[in-house]
């Protein structure tokens, strides 16, 4: 991981699954993906959601449920303000992440924003942490991690 600047989110087990980073890496690339899930689990069971295609009904929600886009669009607002925080990049002004205020496009991005900024704040990664088990269960991902190298 590049230009980390916290631990936007632990999970339950303790181990960080979400950080937040620098709108400029720094090599100088821009960077709009501010929240940034990391715990291996976590980004399993969301690819999962994702090709199983759960993206393109939240997008076709979005094209016909006024009160969820302008959620949706209040989330990308939300993500802008927050980025903002840690300074301005030019090349990706207006520019938020995950396909926000209009498309969904990664769904990795909308669940590490709602895990960072808590519950009512992307409604659409809410919708995908309810439908997630609990990936910390049955022990931490730092557990696994070193149990799989003393092996």
């Amino acid at each position: 991981m590049r230009g980390v600047v916290s631990v936007a989110h632990r999970c339950a087990c303790g181990e960080p699954d979400v950080v937040r980073t620098m709108p400029r890496l720094p090599d100088g690339t821009p960077f709009p993906t501010t929240y940034y899930a990391t715990c291996p689990r976590l980004t399993g069971m969301v690819s999962t959601l994702e090709s199983a295609g759960l993206m393109g009904s939240m997008e076709e929600r979005l094209a016909t449920d006024s009160v969820l886009a302008e959620r949706y669009r209040a989330a990308h607002d939300d993500y802008l303000t927050h980025r903002g925080e840690l300074g301005d990049v030019e090349e990706i002004a207006g520019i938020s992440a995950g396909g926000m205020p209009d498309r969904v496009k990664c769904l990795h991005v909308l669940v590490a924003h709602a895990l960072a900024r808590g519950p009512g704040v992307n409604v659409l990664g809410d919708e995908v942490l309810e439908q997630l088990d609990n990936w910390w269960e049955p022990t931490s991902c730092a557990v696994v991690a070193l149990e799989a190298t003393d092996g």
